[in-house]
């Protein structure tokens, strides 16, 4: 062999390879890994109650006054109007749509909304001035500015996509309402207008929408607390003997009733797998473990964003606020915390947290440092922020922050199950064996059953509009 390819020639092997030693070693394996596990923190954190027979009934004391709602939006080529059925969240249209007749005048009266555009810094309403419109917004955001006690201003709010003023006109006599406050056009948007004039050419030819307006002036001005329930008569402060109010405490005649919602699916497992295939780790054992981590995983998710049910959804409109700016403040989450007594706990999308977290860093304010077990959370006001995924995070960069007070006992948020179930796997979570096909396929149902429920409306609060946008260098 020539001195050159002698030089290039591998040398002889003086062992055993390792690739072919491999041949006879025993492999160490993992379980089958999953990378869309979650924390699920609001699984661990919610109390869950036992619903044996599958319907859970929240009994409240009766309302009197109707609570203001968001309003939809129908956007089309020819531009945007109201959608009719939404009108019903003006608290003077609440329970109007309730007949054929109602849904007609509610359709009329949303075909009469006039759209425009404004600019940021357009004066939509004066303070003081006499309302003579019903205001929408459609798309931006409108700061509601007051008069301070020596005169300055004084922020008092933000009206975003939904959010409507002026409603009093609708239920106001032959004096019309003046304006509380200046609504002044923070961004540039589209509010959709609905004139005194158009208002009262409908109700002069309409004796249902006058009988329905004067019941709403009726049932405003019955007594009832601050949350709109009807009052119980008392007696305080008083000294000698005098007759004492007779009272009683009303309840609901409609109280809502919650069914436990499911999560499925059929899991199936060859024969042929079990039977050869079974060490050292258990195929159907594996299989079912990830099914139900993704059953859970499924659970948090409904738990969030079905429109049923989900706590963005269940949350009453009086209790949603809009962020002052954009990125979730400590001014903002203050004013979610004032909204209700004994918040427990913040859920928000960890993009959300580390937008937070940039405007602490910004104003040198330092959140709080909570330990939940062996983890280390961010908290504000002793109260911790708990990450969740699942809340969805827009096209738009903009998201949500919940924040809720749990537990029975204190008129809370609750999660909902039932135990005991036959083949249970899990708490209210079973596997029941469907037997064995021609294809020789074992079968097995897993099915999840769990909801929520929101004792009283103030327990659970939403911070819409919370933009999680790094800001620009």
């Amino acid at each position: 062999m020539p001195p050159i390819e002698e030089a290039l020639a591998d040398p002889p092997a003086l062992s055993l390879a390792t690739e072919a030693a491999r041949l006879l070693a025993t492999t160490t394996k993992t379980p089958p890994q999953m990378q869309a596990i979650s924390s699920r923190w609001l699984l661990r954190k919610l109390p869950w109650v036992e619903v044996s027979g599958g319907i859970y009934r929240i009994n409240r004391r009766r309302t009197t006054t109707a609570r203001p709602g968001l309003l939809t939006f129908r956007w089309g080529a020819s531009g945007v109007r109201v959608a009719p059925d939404s009108l019903g969240g003006v608290p003077a249209l609440h329970g109007l749509g309730g007949t054929a007749r109602g849904r007609m005048l509610l359709s009329e009266l949303a075909g009469r909304f006039t759209a425009r555009d404004v600019e940021p810094g357009d004066v939509l309403a004066a303070e003081g001035a006499p309302v003579t419109e019903v205001l929408v917004v459609a798309r931006g955001r409108v700061e509601r500015i007051g008069t301070g006690r020596y005169g300055g201003p004084a922020m008092l709010g933000v009206l975003t996509d939904g959010r409507h003023a002026g409603g009093d006109l609708l239920a106001a006599g032959s004096d019309g309402p003046v304006w509380k406050e200046t609504l002044r056009a923070a961004t540039a948007g589209t509010v959709l207008a609905l004139p005194r004039a158009a208002l009262a050419e409908l109700r002069d030819v309409s004796p249902e929408l006058r009988a329905h307006l004067a019941a709403h002036r009726a049932a405003a001005a019955s007594p009832a607390n601050r949350r709109g329930e009807a009052e119980i008569r008392l007696a305080a402060g008083h000294r000698g003997e005098p007759r004492l109010p007779e009272t009683f405490a009303d309840y609901d005649p409609d109280p809502q009733e919650i069914e436990l919602a499911v999560a499925q699916t059929v899991l199936g497992v060859h024969t042929r797998v079990g039977d050869l295939y079974n060490g050292p780790m258990n195929q159907a054992e594996e299989q079912l473990r990830l099914v139900v981590e993704e059953l859970r995983e499924r659970q948090e998710w409904e738990l969030v964003n079905n429109p049923d049910f989900g706590l963005l959804h269940q949350a009453d409109d009086t209790q949603r606020i809009s962020t002052w700016s954009g990125p979730p403040t400590p001014d903002d989450l203050d004013d979610l915390l004032a909204m209700r007594r004994g918040t427990r706990l913040f859920l928000a999308h960890p993009k959300a947290i580390a937008a937070f977290f940039r405007e602490c860093t910004r104003r040198s304010v330092a959140p709080d440092q909570i330990v939940d077990g062996d983890k280390r959370l961010l908290g504000w006001r002793g109260v911790p922020i708990y990450p969740c995924g699942k809340i969805p995070v827009g096209p738009d960069h903009t998201t949500s922050i919940l924040a809720m007070r749990t537990g029975e006992d204190d008129a809370g948020v609750v999660g909902l199950h039932q135990t005991g179930l036959p083949d249970e796997y899990a708490p209210s979570l079973n596997v029941r064996f469907m037997g064995i096909t021609e294809a020789a396929i074992a079968r097995y149902l897993v099915s999840a059953y769990f909801n929520a429920a929101v004792l009283v409306p103030d327990a659970l609060g939403v911070l819409e509009c919370v933009d999680v946008a790094a800001p620009r260098v």
